[in-house]
Order: structure tokens, then C-alpha cells, then sequence
């Protein structure tokens, strides 16, 4: 298997836009491939397009009829049918829609590809990550489920057991909702409670169908966790269940809406942090699935301050080239951030913050504590179906 990483881009993405004054702006996109570019890390990876997804290949999670009706709100926006999710404030319709939400479908699917046939060993998409989509509706911003796609498409390629993590705000509802009777997939989703934050679903006690018990894990966290409580509830829950299962390939999402400065949300995490559970999922795809990875983006709405440095970090890391959080961002980046945007760009890759976190199972349970009430949740609801103990 090689060792090398592989980027996938086609710059045809940003047509990905719900319009102006829309939270997902695809400048997020276009700031991420610039400060990549900027720090030389193309030289480091190979960078490659793949096509759009096919009918067949968004047939594997998604409904005829929603893929038709789809192609009918890009034809002519005026037909987009709210039945189907289509022409709401979160999904407004554009000309664009189906046409660039299969390219970006396409670019996990070529991620995932490439990551199980031995021609990389991780593959980033940071336009992906589109995990509210369903099958038979858009939801949350999100057209065509890029994650559900990859991870099925790896289903249909012959592997038995793959391991999805959602570190994105919002709970991951649409990949689990996909695999949610299906015992070959372990969907994990680290998000805000569901009482404050939407979809208002991923509570710890949504665990898998009757054919798949123990394969929906949520932890739903209290609003204003922090670094040291976020990565305290990952730790605690993800490695023993990836441990247990024994994926062949780990798919992540690494949603940057996580982040203190996020307009849409209410954790008060650092892209510090971020960097740091890239790290672990590395760590963990090399631990427990012979190092492949597939890695996506997701939501994020601080377009400049934040998510491009959060993506770079993700690509820098598969990439074998991690960046030192103290480097300052290149100066031809924050020249294309103001040229784009108007704004002032960041000068450092770091907010400043040295993330750390008392170990679960060094520090014992805080019954006065949110947070590990939060956490012994999850662990109470799915450690036993895998054999674990609480």
C-alpha cells in the first residue's frame, strides 16, 4: 500500500452556494486551497479530481425521486419542492445544485477509493463532510450526503467494517440515519446537545436498529464545552469503541464549527483543539485500520479566522507534514484573504491555546459535572453492546 496522501480538489466546488448572505459561503473553500497552496503542501500529496458521482453512486443512499427532484430545483429554482427539502431558507435551490453537490459527492467517493484500493493511504475532501443530507431530503445545507456516499461506496467495494467519527457541532444525523440498521458500520458523533443546538437529535440513547445494536454512538455535549472537556469526551469514548470494532478504514468528519467564534453554535473550542483530534484520528486510523483514512470537512461559518487554518492543519497532518501551531500564516495568504473577502486574516496558525484534558479513566467520574454526565451517558448506552464495561 503506498504511503502517500492525497488531496482531492477540483475547483468547481465553490459553485457549492446557496447565495449571498448564505452561512455556507464557499470563500471557506477557496481561503482553504489558497493557505494549503501557501504553506507548499501540494508537494507533499498529490492533488487530484475526481469526477462528479453518478446516478448509481448517489443511488446508494439516496432516493430516485429526491435525486430527480434535485435536478429539476437546479434546472429551474422555481421548482424546488419543499417537500423534499428543497427551496427552504437552509437549502435554497441555485442553477448549480445538482451539478456541484455531485462533484463534491464524487470527491469523497474518489477519497474513499483510492484510500481502500492501496493508491493512498489517506485521502482528504475538506469540501465534504455533508452529513445532515438524507436520503430522500436535503437538510441542514446539505444536498447530496458526501459521507454516507463514501462510506457506502466502501461497503460496496467489499469492506466489512467501517468506522465513521463526527466531530462537527451538529450531530451527524444523516450518516447515521443511512447506516443505522447496518452492523458493518460504527457511526460516532461528538456534538452540542440536541436541547440547543439543531437537528435536535443524537442523544445517547440512539444506538443502532435491531440488526446493528451499539452501532450509533452520540455524546451530546453541554453548551460552552471547552477544549479540555471536548477532547476529555473524545478520548473517552472513541478509542475504546474503534478498539473494540476493528474498522478497516476510518472515515472522519472535522467540522470546524466547533470553534469559540462559530455564529451558528455554542462550543467554545480553539482550532488548537482541532488540530489535536486530527491528530488523534491519524493516530487511531493507524492504530486500528492499517492507517486508512478519510478525511472530510463540514460546517464552519468563521470563514476566514477559522476554517481554513483548521482544513490546513487536517490536510498538513495527512500529509506527513504537520505545521507548528506558533508559524505565522504566509503573508501572500492574508493578502488573498483581504483580496477576497475584505477582512483581516490571522497571523498565526494557533489561537494561543496549549490543549489539555483530564483522562477519563485517570480522573474518575465528576457526578456534579455536565460534562461526564454526558459522557457516562454514551458509555452507559453502547460500551456494554460491544463488550466494553461503562
Amino acid at each position: 500500500m503506498s504511503g502517500h496522501a492525497r488531496l482531492m480538489w477540483d475547483e468547481q466546488v465553490a459553485r457549492y452556494d446557496f447565495g449571498p448572505g448564505h452561512p455556507m459561503d464557499p470563500v471557506r473553500l477557496l481561503l482553504t486551497r489558497d493557505l494549503v497552496r501557501a504553506f507548499g503542501l501540494d508537494a507533499a500529496l498529490t492533488v487530484v479530481a475526481a469526477p462528479p458521482a453518478g446516478e448509481s453512486t448517489l443511488a446508494l443512499v439516496h432516493r430516485a425521486d429526491y435525486l430527480a427532484a434535485v435536478r429539476r430545483a437546479a434546472a429551474d429554482p422555481r421548482a424546488a419542492d419543499l417537500s423534499y427539502g428543497l427551496g427552504s431558507e437552509d437549502n435554497p435551490a441555485f442553477p448549480a445544485m445538482h451539478e456541484a453537490s455531485a462533484l463534491i459527492a464524487g470527491q469523497s467517493v474518489g477519497a474513499a477509493e483510492a484510500v481502500w484500493e492501496g493508491e493512498a493511504l489517506h485521502a482528504v475532501n475538506f469540501a465534504g463532510g455533508l452529513h445532515h443530507a438524507m436520503p430522500g431530503s436535503a437538510s441542514g445545507f446539505c444536498v447530496y450526503n458526501d459521507a454516507a456516499l463514501a462510506v457506502a461506496r466502501l461497503l460496496e467495494l467489499g469492506a466489512e467494517r467501517v468506522a465513521y467519527v463526527d466531530v462537527d457541532v451538529h450531530h451527524g444525523d444523516g450518516v447515521q440515519t443511512v447506516f443505522w440498521d447496518d452492523p458493518r458500520v460504527l457511526t460516532v458523533s461528538l456534538h452540542e446537545n440536541p436541547l440547543t443546538l439543531f437537528p435536535q437529535t443524537g442523544w445517547p440513547e440512539e444506538t443502532g436498529g435491531p440488526a446493528a445494536e451499539g452501532g450509533a454512538v452520540n455524546v451530546a455535549l453541554p453548551a460552552g464545552t471547552g477544549d479540555a472537556g471536548w477532547l476529555r469526551a473524545f478520548h473517552a469514548v472513541v478509542p475504546e469503541l474503534l478498539a473494540a470494532f476493528r474498522p478497516q478504514v476510518l472515515v472522519s468528519q472535522h467540522g470546524a464549527d466547533t470553534h469559540f467564534e462559530d455564529p451558528l453554535a455554542h462550543l467554545a473550542v480553539s482550532v488548537d483543539a482541532q488540530r489535536v483530534v486530527a491528530e488523534a484520528c491519524h493516530t487511531l486510523a493507524h492504530e486500528h485500520a492499517e492507517g486508512r483514512w478519510v478525511a472530510l470537512g463540514g460546517g464552519g461559518y468563521a470563514v476566514t479566522d477559522v476554517v481554513p487554518r483548521t482544513w490546513t492543519h487536517l490536510v498538513a497532518i495527512a500529509a506527513g507534514a504537520p505545521i507548528d501551531p506558533a508559524t505565522e500564516v504566509p503573508a501572500q495568504w492574508r493578502d488573498q484573504v483581504f483580496a477576497r473577502t475584505r477582512a483581516t486574516a490571522p497571523l498565526r496558525m494557533t489561537d494561543g491555546r496549549t490543549p489539555s484534558w483530564p483522562a477519563f479513566e485517570d480522573s474518575g467520574y465528576d457526578p456534579a459535572s455536565r460534562l461526564d454526565q454526558a459522557i457516562l451517558a454514551t458509555r452507559r448506552a453502547v460500551f456494554p453492546l460491544h463488550g466494553l464495561l461503562p
